[in-house]
């Protein structure tokens, strides 16, 4: 049947809100019982209100019950809130925050009982396995100053807790070595955030005492130098990631001899690691004491591949998948991940390599890949030729042979054809939260929701966005509401002048830092943008510096280029609530009513600011929910209360 030519942005499509949300759900964690090889996820489920399960991935079976929900507050952003091993799981659950343990189907707590701690990035002895390292986020005083962040040993079987590391203004990636005699973690200080500085400490170890000794810093620099995702190949080698030649480069640390050495023979131009937003994140992992499984990405899109530690030698795997987290080894031969493709949604899944493979052994194209876990029933349901194929563009950054990255997926139903006399596809401008942060490529379903209606969609990497090296991070450096802003519009330009996007019919939208993006773009270009949703974002940032959380309390002074006091008018400046007379585009703002990271009245100062001088406005309140939404119910709302406003303001019929 021939596809029915009708305007873009009016295709009917089978993609629908209810289908994304009561049929999906997110791997929010990964990891490997070290003695039986279990495996064991963590699934975040919308339709229970977005609470994280701790399932075991083989049986498909819930290690608890529908009370308990695994999910770490440390940074507020979480991350890492169980591990095994030996059968036995350590988890910290969200509304307690104590940590509890799980040896039979009745969850025990095993730390003691206090609402102001909350426990994350957790890792077990190898040989005393009562004895759980954690990062430790005390909130007994709650103003942001005051929060303390050490990292402790939790005895399990008497319920205390013993600092092995403190004095610094955060922690993580506590390890312990594989025999137990060492422990490793990663450590920093304001006002840096973990990607901007931050130190690799290795200190001595004994459990009888449950004590450090000979602690070291042996890598990394506040301020210069970033180390990412260490952990112990063996008991004599360390590696780590650090950005030191420009871009996340795996390195290593011997023990016997205390020196430091590149993993790589030159540096390259790829980014192993993601900023360290989340505790726990993994995108590389041991097979066995000399190969690493490895994920590097170049120019926003990664590969697979192994990596040998003494010698360097890499070899690329053949591998569907455009994005890769949550690397875990499982034998020497077998890993886990989870992995995205074009065409498929993030799915777990194991790798099984040949027995005789190697990094000599040159590119590797018979690995064999199986889904344990899809994160979504709905996708076997439709039709792949529903699904875009991202595009990754270069654009570039005017005034400069710089490149601006953006990734382009075009209106795609295999049930229509284009628009008619020669009209161009509306356009969704997605802008990343964090700032430091970058949409993946991908299967997305909201971005999939609009491309099936006859829509584009473009995720802008913005200056300062992860995944392209340090240099392009720090495009962001001091210009916090400038180069993002910028950058958006020039995607929009550019693209349009390529005529793969209406530049008329542009809908600029993001969430948290990306929502203030979509804030100052329509403050500082009026004209640029047709329309506008923006989730969770800042609009004061004078509020937002008095008024965040203590891992984010001092990220404004170096992406607006000092302090509050030091340039209160560079903050007014860039606020777009004192602005917001210079709005034209219809704005949509959607809050969480209980966000700490974004507090409501970020959204509703601006709301107020419009409705006085009658713009076109509407506010959307979600009770309940935080810095996102978690809910099925909300999820679904947000979704289409944003269709509808574009369609409304476009005409769109």
């Amino acid at each position: 049947m021939a596809p029915t030519t009708a305007p873009y942005g009016t295709w009917k499509s089978p993609i629908l809100a209810d289908l994304i949300t009561q049929k999906t759900i997110g791997v929010a964690e990964v990891h490997v019982d070290p003695v039986t090889n279990e495996i064991y996820h963590g699934e975040s489920r919308p339709s229970e209100g977005g609470r994280i399960a701790i399932v075991n991935t083989k049986a498909r079976q819930d290690v608890f019950g529908p009370d308990w929900n695994a999910r770490s507050g440390v940074h507020e952003y979480g991350g890492s809130a169980f591990a095994v091993r030996d059968g036995v799981i350590y988890f910290t659950d969200f509304k307690t925050k104590r940590l509890y343990a799980i040896k039979s189907n009745n969850p025990e707590a095993v730390s003691p009982a206090n609402e102001n701690h909350r426990f994350g990035d957790l890792n077990i002895h190898p040989s005393n396995s009562h004895l759980v390292l954690s990062t430790l986020e005390d909130h007994t005083k709650p103003a942001p100053e005051d929060v303390v962040n050490t990292l402790v040993v939790i005895n399990t079987q008497t319920q205390s807790l013993t600092a092995i590391a403190q004095g610094a203004d955060f922690y993580s990636t506590g390890r312990f070595s594989p025999d137990g005699t060492k422990v490793s973690w990663i450590q920093w200080h304001h006002p840096d955030m973990p990607w901007e500085g931050s130190e690799l400490v290795v200190a001595d170890f004994d459990a009888s005492s449950v004590a450090v000794s000979n602690s070291s810093v042996i890598a990394g620099k506040p301020g210069d130098e970033s180390i990412n995702e260490a952990f112990w190949a063996s008991n004599k080698t360390l590696v780590y990631l650090s950005d030191k030649s420009g871009f996340y480069n795996p390195w290593k640390y011997d023990v016997e001899s205390k020196s430091n050495s590149p993993i790589l023979p030159n540096p390259v131009e790829k980014d192993y690691a993601e900023p360290a937003w989340l505790l726990g994140a993994s995108r590389w992992t041991a097979l066995d004491d000399s190969t690493l499984l490895v994920s590097p990405t170049t120019n926003g899109d990664a590969s697979l591949g192994l990596l040998r530690i003494d010698s360097g030698e890499f070899a690329e795997i053949k591998s569907p998948y455009v994005n890769l987290g949550a690397v875990h080894g499982v034998t020497s031969t077998s890993a886990v991940f989870v992995g995205v493709t074009d065409d498929t949604p993030a799915a777990l899944i194991k790798i099984t390599l040949p027995n005789a493979v190697s990094p000599s052994s040159g590119s590797i194209d018979n690995a064999v890949f199986e889904t344990l876990k899809e994160t979504s029933s709905a996708a076997s349901t439709i039709s792949r030729g529903l699904f875009p194929k991202h595009q990754s563009i270069a654009l570039e950054i005017p005034g400069s042979r710089a490149p601006l990255h953006v990734m382009y997926f075009p209106p795609t139903n295999p049930d229509y054809s284009g628009g008619k006399d020669g009209e161009l596809p509306p356009c969704v401008l997605n802008i990343h939260g964090g700032p430091t942060s970058r949409v993946a490529p991908g299967l997305s379903w909201t971005a999939t929701y609009f491309t099936s209606r006859g829509w584009a969609w473009v995720d802008v990497n913005y200056g300062g966005s992860s995944g392209y090296g340090r240099e392009y991070r720090e495009r962001l450096r001091g210009n916090w509401g400038v180069v993002d802003v910028n950058d958006s519009m020039t995607a929009a330009q550019q693209l349009s002048a390529r005529g793969l996007i209406d530049g008329k019919r542009v809908a600029i939208r993001g969430g948290s830092a990306g929502g203030y993006t979509v804030l100052a773009a329509v403050v500082t270009h009026p004209l640029a943008f047709t329309v506008a949703t923006s989730s969770y974002g800042i609009s004061d940032l004078a509020l937002l510096a008095s008024d965040t959380h203590k891992f984010e309390s001092r990220y404004l002074e170096k992406l607006i280029g000092g302090t509050l006091k030091e340039v209160p008018e560079v903050y007014r400046e860039r606020s777009p609530v004192f602005h917001a007379n210079k709005i034209r585009a219809p704005l949509l703002i959607l809050q969480g009513s209980i966000d700490a990271v974004v507090p409501p009245g970020q959204a509703e100062a601006i709301v107020k600011q419009i409705k006085e001088r009658d713009g076109k406005v509407e506010y959307v309140l979600f009770e309940g929910e935080g810095h996102g939404w978690r809910k099925a119910e909300n999820i679904k709302r947000a979704l289409e209360t944003e269709e509808r406003w574009y369609a409304e303001v476009l005409r769109l019929s």
